[in-house]
């Protein structure tokens, strides 16, 4: 989850709608505003195809399936 806030007077300050519960502990990590895009690697399907011996590489994934389309 990633909840964008401004640092004002010693408090975070969401930009968004928050759906937390009250009293919820939280670890913060800083990013700079020129950085709020998170890496690709932060994202859950970053390495999902991993293990899958069919898949050896994106590139040659997806040229194999518009080769051979299902129909």
């Amino acid at each position: 989850m990633v909840i964008r806030a401004k640092y004002e007077n010693g408090v975070f300050k969401p930009l968004d709608a928050v759906t937390l519960k009250e009293g919820t502990l939280l670890e913060i990590q800083i990013t700079p505003g020129d950085k709020m895009h998170p890496s690709i690697r932060e994202f859950a399907y970053v390495g999902m195809w991993r293990k899958r011996d069919d898949i050896q590489n994106g590139t040659s994934y997806v040229d194999r399936i518009r080769d051979n389309p299902r129909n």
